[in-house]
């Protein structure tokens, strides 16, 4: 019996949170777009929303009840600054916090900025079925995230286990 597995491409949703970037100054975003799109993913959607909790949350809200959204990827927001919410917007819909992400993340950024990766609040989670990680706004930040975490862990041929294979079981009871 053969081993060998297949890739099986998700349906991504990319959340921008800035007060200041439009789509043409979005280069977070675009790098995230970019990246799934090159790993053999489909972006199911993509927007900006501004640093508001209620924004954020609301979008999220819509993408975790679409049943054809596999995972979110929010960018931005994470810092420590009045305005930086997107923990606060998006744990609040968690079933399940993979707290080892927000850990993983910053071990490896560290070795690329040093201690100022204290200052990221990089999270990630599951709500309703659907996987959520919440990057930093920079598109650093995201090559980091996408190329030394995400992308492994939403490619099903990834062993010894990955996210993927998971997600049949996500919703069980």
């Amino acid at each position: 019996m053969s081993q060998e597995r297949h890739f099986i491409p998700l349906s991504i949703a990319v959340l921008t949170v800035s007060d200041t970037r439009t789509e043409a100054t979005d280069t977070s975003g675009k790098t995230l777009v970019e990246r799934l799109a090159s790993a053999g993913h489909r972006a199911a959607d993509k927007r900006i929303v501004p640093d508001d909790i209620y924004q954020i949350r609301a979008i999220v809200s819509a993408w975790i009840a679409d049943p054809a959204i596999q995972v979110v990827i929010a960018t931005g927001g994470t810092g420590v600054t009045g305005r930086d919410g997107t923990p606060e917007a998006v744990a609040a819909l968690f079933d399940k916090t993979l707290d080892g992400f927000g850990e993983m993340f910053r071990a490896i950024s560290y070795q690329e900025i040093k201690t100022s990766t204290l200052q990221s609040r990089a999270l990630a989670g599951v709500a309703n079925g659907t996987y959520i990680f919440c990057l930093p706004g920079s598109a650093n930040a995201c090559r980091t995230g996408w190329d030394r975490l995400i992308q492994d862990q939403l490619d099903y041929r990834t062993r010894p286990c990955n996210l993927v294979e998971l997600m049949p079981r996500l919703l069980e009871k």
